[in-house]
């Protein structure tokens, strides 16, 4: 473990990471945010504790108000069109502002935020891959996330509890999306595959099926407040 992600690693060939993990506002940074960024209250909360207990994972320990691992470097949109969150986030899901009057990261921050933050983490999830796949031939790396389900500001009305993306099939074997959900469809809760929620920057650049790293978006919803 260091001061920006947790690692545990194992010789399975599943990876799962868990980029909106984190809680943590450096020091130097907090003065610039609002009390409501305080409580990161965008967290995805519980998931290394509840849900992946089981299994090594690659998880966040910096917050996604400070900079969100799930985009890329670039800041591109994922969603064209629809209302989404950049790469360092300047309002919370509800539109609430996380910074203070004329605090807001500028391009020169933004950047440094990325050599600080996100390219250790995506090197390292490089590298984990690199590892699985010399001892396997087919390794599947899992992203976890969890939401509020009503979050009017990003979707309408309420998500189902389980949200599968693949990015339409593109960043997993259609054997192994027939799998998972089979599992899902089998289960009490209710779910949906790439619905709202295709999967973000690491599923669409890390999923590769034609070289034998499949790659998934699962999304559980946490109750409305």
């Amino acid at each position: 473990m260091n001061d920006l992600f947790s690692l545990e690693r194992g010789d399975a060939p599943l990876m799962i990471s868990i980029p909106h993990l984190g809680t943590h506002i450096p020091e130097s940074l907090r003065g610039l945010y609002t009390d409501v960024a305080l409580t990161v209250a965008d967290t995805d909360w519980h998931l290394d504790r509840l849900l992946y207990a089981f299994a090594r994972s690659l998880g966040a320990r910096v917050s996604r108000y400070v900079i969100d691992l799930n985009r890329p470097p670039n800041d591109e949109s994922l969603y064209p069109r629809q209302t989404t969150t950049s790469l360092c986030p300047t309002e919370t899901f509800r539109g609430a502002p996380l910074y203070r009057d004329g605090c807001a990261p500028d391009a020169d921050e933004r950047t440094r935020r990325v050599a600080t933050y996100w390219q250790p983490y995506h090197d390292t999830l490089r590298d984990e891959l690199k590892r699985l796949r010399a001892q396997h031939r087919n390794v599947l790396l899992w992203e976890a996330h969890s939401i509020a389900s009503v979050l009017p500001r990003l979707f309408d009305g309420k998500l189902p509890d389980l949200n599968i993306g693949t990015q339409d099939g593109r960043t997993a074997a259609p054997s192994v999306q027939d799998v998972v959900q089979h599992a899902a469809a089998a289960g009490p809760f209710t779910w949906i595959a790439n619905g709202r929620f295709k999967g973000g920057f690491i599923t669409r650049h890390f999923g590769t099926p034609h070289t034998a790293c499949m790659r998934y978006n699962w999304r559980c919803v946490n109750p409305a407040t």
